[in-house]
This record gives C-alpha cells, structure tokens and sequence, in this order.
C-alpha cells in the first residue's frame, strides 16, 4: 500500500512552524528541510502547566532547533493570561471548546508572528497528534489567517501521513527527547 503523500503548496518556500514540543516538530523538520522548505520554529504554548513542564519542553524544542542549526523563536510565557482566555472552559473535555479556544489562540499568535517576519506560511506540529482533532486544528488555522488578514496562509497539513508517525518515534529515542504523558494544560493532566 502506498503512503499517503504530502502536499507542499505551490511557491511555499520557507515556513514558520509552530511547535509544541520537540518530539512532534522532529520528524516533520526533518521533513521539510529534505523537501527544501525552510522551517522556523515558533515555541508558543502558554497552555503548559506547571512552569517547570513548559521549561522542559521548551529547552527540548530549542536543542532540537540548535542541532539542526535552524531558526528557534520563544514566544511569551502568560500562563495567567491563558487562564483568562479559556476561563468558563475549564470543564470542557479534552476535544472540546476549551481545546478549540487553546488552538486558535496559538494558531492567532503564529499567525502574527508570520506575518511580523515576512513569511507568506504558517504551520502546527499539532496536527501530528492522534490525540487531537485534526478538524478543530485546521479550523483555528483558518481562523487565524482571516483574523491577521495578511498575506500570510495556513497551510493545512495532516502531519500523521507520509510514515511521519513512525519517524517521530524512532527520532524520540535517536535524541533522547523528553516526551511528556499529557497535552500540557493543568486541565488534560487530569
């Protein structure tokens, strides 16, 4: 059976992705630098609790970058303003509005700073996750892309195809990645 392929849009050269950690982002950098798209990493994720979990992960996705000698941006940590973002949410099960308010939050961010930089796409290592909703991820994409109104797109991409799933497992043990058991907030640790 053959792979389902992955699709590159017409003239995308350079990509800014988010990430939510480093083993997510691994398989697909590895991905698009051998497909000569240029990625930069955007480390945005003011859902992760507690402090010390965020550090980790972002000091994993940062090393991960440095290795490959690409581009790393830090977005800001605001875990209290997250808070007030998704306040009345709390409840919502995982795949609910709570995720889907998380989602288009980050998504608006990376949008933003796509747009601050100059680069006509923006991605998520989100999408490589079985545990999320791909259709609650691409819809906060496009949300994002019509709230910035730039010329900045979401390229919407199922990161689960092309044998990535099975690269990012291999690649988690090549890097010894530190691989946390939870999406992040204090809500999906439960």
């Amino acid at each position: 059976m053959e792979r389902e392929r992955i699709l590159i849009p017409e003239g995308l050269r350079e990509v800014l992705l988010h990430a939510c950690c480093a083993p997510c982002s691994s398989a697909i950098v590895e991905w698009l630098m051998q497909h000569d798209v240029r990625p930069t990493i955007f480390y945005y994720n003011p859902n992760i609790w507690p402090r010390e979990e965020y550090e980790i992960r972002k000091n994993e996705s940062k090393r991960h970058a440095e290795s490959l000698g690409i581009r790393w941006i830090d977005g800001d940590y605001d875990h209290g303003q997250w808070l007030q973002d998704v306040c009345g949410l709390e409840g919502e099960p995982e795949r609910g509005r709570r995720c889907q308010q998380c989602f288009v939050l980050r998504m608006t961010a990376t949008a933003r700073k796509a747009k601050e930089m100059g680069i006509g796409y923006f991605a998520t290592t989100l999408a490589s996750s079985r545990w999320k909703s791909l259709e609650q991820i691409n819809q906060a994409g496009l949300i994002a892309e019509q709230t910035v109104n730039s010329q900045c797109r979401f390229w919407s991409q199922n990161w689960r195809k092309g044998g990535l799933q099975e690269r990012r497992n291999q690649l988690l043990k090549e890097y010894g990645f530190y691989n946390q058991q939870y999406c992040g907030c204090e809500f999906s640790a439960k």
